[in-house]
């Protein structure tokens, strides 16, 4: 196995065209990896991508997209696609709403610099297509990405860490010179995590050190021995050195069972999935000590325990804009929902919603230009169905957590 740096200018007969990224080529067995280090802002490295698959030398190009991101590419309105009550029912809207944010993001970033990131990519698919060569997606699924950095970073910091995500693409209009240098060395995740990452090994990992190994572990799936022998891979220049020296080391023969773990989301605490449960036995307990001391005791538990849960809940959703039905049927749910684990204030009130305000084909077709604007996620149904869910939500756990505390003062506090 052997590496070299390549330099190299365009007068030389044998040579690659000169890039204003860096180059190494690493040879495994009988497969020659040119591992392009791009800037996801930049229209150079499109044009290197552009020009390196133009030499016709490789027989396959790899580039750091998973299916998704892919997906997302080749069909932007891929979101009208999903149905969003599915998407309620198993817990995606809080990642479906990340996406859209950073989509936003990355949208505001193409207005005001006139380049789309990701133009590299671009290139990189319309050129394999062009030529009719294979194109390997081997960049981790950016959900499996989110959940990894969601499990591994300590509880007390998740909260700020995703509010910052959805705040710092929301909060303002004109991108920083800064964010978009940021987008030079890394993707769009990289970028908006930066902050944390460098100073939190829990959030590096997953974000970075484990992608380098896992497009690595896919670049070795995808050309087994006697497959391709020319693969262009084309990835964000903060990538290269890792995955490069992953390449340079043995890796398993066969790597898909590393592959596997590097995908699976770990599994929440028990101690987690145990917490709700306590909290309607703690909350049913000081009912029934409430009442066992006298009847009027009891019903003002009940009543501040329906009014805080409700009026917090409800007025969340307000806060989304939901319809007034949702608002009324988000306050009497919520005091139930959350004596009951198996389902949340938020998914009734998203339900309610949808009901109500039902998407039409429009909401779906503007949806990616809707939620650049902040006032946009309000505006549009879909986006707007999505707050409704996030908030209420918020504002149920808020309630469970402030009428506990009232309840056990009101029975413990002397």
């Amino acid at each position: 196995m052997t590496q070299e740096d390549v330099t190299l200018t365009a007068s030389d007969s044998d040579a690659l065209p000169a890039t204003s990224g860096p180059i190494k080529v690493i040879t495994v067995g009988d497969t020659h990896y040119t591992l392009l280090g791009t800037a996801h802002v930049s229209e150079e490295s499109a044009n290197d991508v552009r020009q390196l698959i133009d030499t016709g030398r490789f027989d396959a190009v790899a580039i750091e997209l998973c299916d998704a991101r892919h997906h997302s590419m080749a069909n932007p309105d891929a979101m009208g696609e999903q149905d969003l009550f599915q998407i309620f029912k198993q817990g995606k809207a809080g990642m479906v709403a990340a996406s859209l944010a950073l989509g936003a993001f990355q949208q505001r970033i193409a207005d005001q610099s006139g380049i789309q990131p990701g133009a590299e990519m671009r290139a990189a698919v319309e050129a394999c297509k062009a030529k009719q060569l294979p194109l390997l997606l081997v960049d981790r699924d950016v959900g499996i990405t989110l959940r990894r950095i969601y499990r591994n970073v300590p509880w007390w910091q998740r909260f700020s860490l995703f509010t910052g995500l959805i705040g710092s693409v929301l909060s303002r209009e004109d991108v920083s010179k800064e964010d978009i240098e940021k987008l030079k060395e890394g993707d769009m995740l990289e970028a908006t995590f930066s902050e944390f990452a460098a100073q939190s090994e829990a959030l590096y990992n997953p974000l970075i050190r484990e992608r380098d190994r896992y497009m690595a572990l896919r670049l070795a799936e995808e050309t087994p021995s006697g497959g391709y022998r020319n693969v262009l891979v084309v990835l964000g220049a903060g990538h290269l050195k890792g995955t490069a020296d992953h390449l340079e080391a043995p890796l398993p023969a066969n790597p898909r069972e590393e592959i596997a773990t590097l995908e699976a989301t770990p599994p929440p605490s028990k101690i987690w999935k145990l917490v709700p449960w306590l909290i309607t036995a703690l909350v049913l307990a000081g009912f029934a000590i409430g009442f066992s001391r006298n009847s009027d005791l009891g019903w003002q538990l009940v009543t501040e325990w329906f009014l805080i849960n409700g009026v917090l809940s409800a007025g969340a959703t307000i806060a989304a804009l939901a319809h007034p039905v949702t608002v009324i049927a988000t306050f009497f749910a919520a005091p139930l929902t959350s004596l009951n684990p198996t389902i949340g204030a938020g998914f009734v009130a998203a339900g309610v919603e949808l009901y109500m305000r039902k998407p039409k084909v429009r909401d779906f077709a503007t949806l990616r230009n809707d939620v650049v604007n902040l006032k946009g996620w309000w505006k549009n149904r879909v986006s707007r169905t999505l707050l409704v869910f996030i908030l209420a939500t918020l504002g149920s756990a808020v309630g469970t957590w402030v009428a506990g505390f009232r309840i056990a003062g009101t029975l413990f506090g002397g």
